[in-house]
């Protein structure tokens, strides 16, 4: 009998609702819609009202053709909702991606924690909470004092949803510069700021939170004893069926608007703080090394909307004696290369050429991916999920630098499967396909691979 849970997935560029069957750990419906960050507000924060808005109509939607049997919920990290003694918003809850929070850099930096302690590098903008929640204090000591409770993106659905107050370990340790992971609670942080009283008990990702309130269940059609489970940081929930499946080692690549590495068992490496590498906590609350980049962001500001092609590739491979290749970052103050502003080399494209280019930006993305893995020791085969698992020349390329197995994800949102299974095990784990690289395509990428770390030392001096 098919257990099906619906799972609220929100990313920074889109929303999702995934009704998943866990038996086969595939999802059966995925209702979805773009999300942009609105500036009628305090400060660029993000539209919740739109949010709540199609999360309840998809519920409803899904409600009146399927039985669902549970709702979770997963989301990006680097977010909080403030709420009031009422139950309400108490400050619009703030896009990480605003600058405006580099002002007070300085002064923060003399509170915060060491990275030793929180494994959260200092990262530009809101990306650490900690520093989204010291500038909201002193810019508005009024609105930041009726602030009751600060919980965690995927912990304020949930709320909504049950009127229950916890905050998820995942996102707490998702370089927010509040939680210890290898102390696991709060960090030192919290009470250097006084902000114990507003920081509620944590739970581990797929307890059970809750049922529906009365006027939920009524909004979405469903029975108010349906139950409702704590959520995940979205990363982390890609990799959840992973740790159930797999031996370490084994790394987990997840691809949104993030591209983040994690290595479960790699080989022992120093963490570079600088080079936006860190510890994230998983659905377990165990530490693990993790890297990223921005490389949906990079794709999206690059147009490059298509996954790459044959004839692209082909020619970018053959038919060049400087094959275009793109150098870091295209969206700096992140990454492994954080100070580096991108540029392309080798020969000038024409328009006609956009198939090349698309297929230039994969093999940027790809050799990004590996820089962010040397960083973590990944070891053993790397599991790809996400939209980048579906573009056959960028997990290849993968393939031929890690000089490792590589499995690509048949799921849509392998970030909806993993949170679904934390509620409930799959009769039949989900279905990875091996990635394979014939030798002649294998030389032509390796060739291409030394040609972009020549360029890529002179490109950094």
């Amino acid at each position: 009998m098919a257990y099906l849970v619906a799972v609220i997935d929100l990313g920074k560029s889109n929303s999702k609702v995934a009704l998943v069957d866990t038996q086969i750990a595939k999802e059966i419906n995925v209702i979805s819609q773009t999300t942009s960050p609105t500036l009628a507000a305090l400060y660029p924060s993000l539209d919740h009202e739109a949010t709540e808005a199609f999360i309840v109509d998809a519920l409803r939607t899904l409600s009146s053709q399927h039985s669902i049997d549970a709702i979770t919920v997963t989301t990006h990290g680097a977010t909080v909702a403030l709420i009031d003694t009422n139950g309400q918003l108490a400050m619009p809850v703030l896009d990480y991606e605003y600058l405006g929070i580099d002002e007070l850099r300085g002064e923060y930096s003399k509170h915060r924690p060491t990275f030793s302690e929180t494994g959260s590098p200092a990262l530009p903008g809101g990306l650490n909470i900690g520093a989204q929640l010291f500038w909201q204090q002193q810019h508005f000591p009024k609105q930041f004092s009726q602030v009751k409770t600060i919980l965690t993106w995927p912990q304020y659905w949930v709320f909504r949803l049950t009127g229950q107050l916890y905050n998820d370990v995942t996102s707490l340790g998702c370089h927010s510069d509040l939680y210890a992971p290898r102390q696991k609670h709060y960090s030192t942080l919290i009470n250097k700021m006084g902000w114990q009283p507003l920081l509620p008990p944590t739970r581990c990702s797929g307890e059970p939170s809750g049922t529906l309130t009365a006027e939920m269940a009524q909004r979405t059609s469903l029975p108010e004893s349906t139950l409702v489970f704590t959520g995940i940081h979205d990363s982390n929930a890609s990799l959840v069926p992973h740790l159930k499946a797999q031996c370490p080692p084994f790394s987990v690549v997840s691809t949104g608007t993030w591209f983040i590495a994690m290595s479960m068992g790699g080989k022992p490496v120093e963490l570079n703080e600088s080079k936006d590498s860190l510890l994230n906590v998983n659905a377990h609350g165990e530490s693990v090394p993790s890297a990223r980049f921005m490389g949906g962001r990079e794709r999206e500001l690059l147009g490059a909307n298509n996954k790459s092609c044959e004839e692209g590739m082909h020619r970018l491979l053959t038919q060049f004696a400087v094959p275009p290749m793109l150098l870091p970052s295209v969206v700096s103050g992140t990454g492994p290369y954080p100070e580096l502003s991108h540029r392309w080399i080798g020969e000038v494209l024409e328009d006609k050429d956009n198939a090349v280019r698309d297929s230039a930006i994969a093999l940027y993305l790809a050799l990004m991916t590996y820089e962010c893995m040397k960083l973590i020791g990944s070891d053993g085969p790397t599991f790809v999920e996400g939209p980048m698992a579906h573009d056959s020349h960028y997990a290849q390329m993968l393939a031929v630098l890690s000089n490792q197995p590589v499995l690509i994800s048949a799921s849509q949102t392998g970030t909806s499967v993993g949170a679904a299974m934390l509620i409930q095990s799959p009769v039949e784990p989900p279905e990875y396909e091996p990635v394979s690289v014939d030798e002649t395509r294998s030389n032509q990428l390796a060739r291409y691979e030394r040609q972009w770390q020549d360029q890529l030392v002179h490109h950094a001096m």
